[in-house]
């Protein structure tokens, strides 16, 4: 692949890790304004994040089979375009119906954008995968930082609709990008279903899928539900509008911590194996969620924390996954499968859960998803993979 080809594929992964990133660490301050316009009580909420995570889920199947069949600039430009038609439709969106029907099309956007940009990371780099998807995902935690804020700002005279609705602008301009500049075709890795047979028999590979369920059901309940969770809390009697700052700025903090761990895991990596930083940040993010919900009220703060530990899970386990198999195309897509599966169950869980037992009863279940994904890593070690090869 050719450097500037290369370099025109990266640019449009970092696009997507940017928005990826915004929206993932916004639909928790999104959704609770989308509650008081549209009315949603928390059962329903759990459904929105369902219905985004099954859209992104049938992308990762859908879109990584069809970039090695019809190219990157074509299925990139698909994604591009999806995702346009559910962030316009969602900010446009007169009732929950149309919401969520246009919420599950963002989803399906954000995976297909997703998944097409990720796959050039094996073929241009499979010496530096690791690198790579860690640097990616730090400009996923960039978005992750600016986005709060903004909306905190946007609030203040305008609706959560102008959010989406900009984003959807924003996307003319990036297929313009696609469709313009020289781009690699051909080279996503292969998707072969049949190739998720022998992985599935694969004892590592499923402890991988297990771990990424467990890890993606707690990063996602995190980030959706810890606005309202907050906002719930005495807090020494703050009001609504000064609880609305202070989520915003622990999210943003949240992500500082995020983006400097992705950053600094990237170097890291170099001398350190997964199986290690799988671990130790596991353990890390459990600790820090852990301490952090028995002393809320007094040091809320301290949520900012786990931002460290949460960076560096999902890409390195993603580099683990695409190491221990013969095509990383179909590892990938069993990789956001078991995302998207995490995801869902787990807004929907947790939804039902705080629509039950209150908003603290449902955030609790966060710590057990983290004790489940802790647990699952000492089972993990490519070396006794079926496909290890020294």
């Amino acid at each position: 692949m050719s450097k500037g080809k290369s370099i025109h594929a990266l640019v449009i992964l970092m696009f997507t890790q940017f928005i990826s990133g915004g929206v993932t660490n916004t639909k928790g301050i999104v959704l609770d304004q989308v509650e008081k316009d549209l009315g949603l009580d928390m059962s329903q909420f759990g459904l929105v994040v369902f219905i985004f995570q099954l859209g992104f889920t049938l992308a990762s199947v859908l879109i990584g089979y069809y970039t090695d069949k019809k190219g990157l600039r074509i299925m990139t430009t698909i994604g591009a375009i999806v995702m346009g038609i559910g962030f316009l439709g969602t900010g446009l969106a007169p009732n929950i119906t149309f919401f969520l029907g246009f919420y599950m099309i963002v989803g399906f956007g954000l995976g297909s954008l997703g998944v097409a940009s990720n796959a050039i990371v094996p073929a241009a780099y499979p010496k530096k995968q690791n690198q790579m998807f860690n640097f990616a995902m730090g400009v996923y935690g960039l978005g992750m930082v600016l986005f709060p804020q903004f909306l905190n700002y946007l609030f203040q005279f305008a609706s959560w609709r102008y959010f989406y609705i900009g984003i959807a602008a924003s996307l003319i301009a990036v297929i313009i990008y696609i469709t313009s500049v020289s781009f690699p075709s051909g080279k996503a890795e292969k998707i072969d279903f049949k190739a998720f047979i022998p992985m599935l028999k694969d004892a590592q590979f499923v402890f991988l899928m297990v771990f990424l369920v467990f890890e993606v059901s707690a990063e996602v309940s995190f980030m959706n539900f810890f606005p309202t969770y907050l906002k719930s809390l005495d807090l020494g009697g703050l009001s609504t509008t000064e609880k609305e700052d202070m989520v915003a700025t622990i999210l943003s903090l949240f992500s500082v911590f995020f983006m400097i761990g992705r950053l600094a895991i990237a170097y890291l990596t170099n001398w350190v194996n997964e199986r290690v930083i799988l671990i130790t940040f596991s353990a890390g993010s459990l600790m820090m969620v852990g301490v952090s919900f028995l002393v809320a009220n007094d040091f809320p703060y301290l949520f900012a924390g786990a931002g460290l530990f949460f960076s560096t899970l999902f890409p390195t386990a993603t580099a683990f996954g695409t190491q221990i198999s013969k095509t990383s195309g179909s590892a990938l897509g069993l990789i956001y499968i078991a995302a998207g599966i995490g995801g869902g169950i787990a807004g929907y869980i947790v939804g039902l859960a705080s629509e039950i037992f209150g908003q603290a009863g449902g955030f609790s279940i966060v710590i057990i998803f983290l004790l489940l994904m802790f647990l699952t890593t000492f089972f993990m070690n490519k070396n006794k993979s079926s496909y290890h090869t020294t």
